[in-house]
């Protein structure tokens, strides 16, 4: 289970920090950058929430609080990764 974790989180921070990189190439102007990071952030608080009330529930090999961490995990990374390369574009 703990390996699955690690899979997705790894798969899902890729996926975030090369969205991250075209996105800040794109030069948008406001926060529009950042809502992906956001809804993946909101979609891992779900999985959490959900895990507490519902029973086991496993989707590949994970249960509902690992794919909640390894979301959260993935948004964070790449919203850092994101400011950083946007702070750097403004420059």
């Amino acid at each position: 289970m703990i390996q699955a974790v690690f899979t997705i989180g790894t798969v899902l921070t890729v996926i975030m920090v090369i969205l991250g990189i075209i996105l800040a190439k794109a030069k948008i102007d406001g926060y529009k950058i950042y809502y992906p990071f956001l809804a993946v952030f909101l979609i891992g608080l779900f999985f959490l929430l959900f895990a507490t009330i519902l029973e086991r529930t496993w989707i590949m090999g994970a249960g509902l609080g690992g794919w909640g961490i390894a979301c959260l995990f993935a948004s964070s990374i790449g919203f850092i990764i994101t400011t950083i390369l946007d702070a750097y574009a403004h420059n």
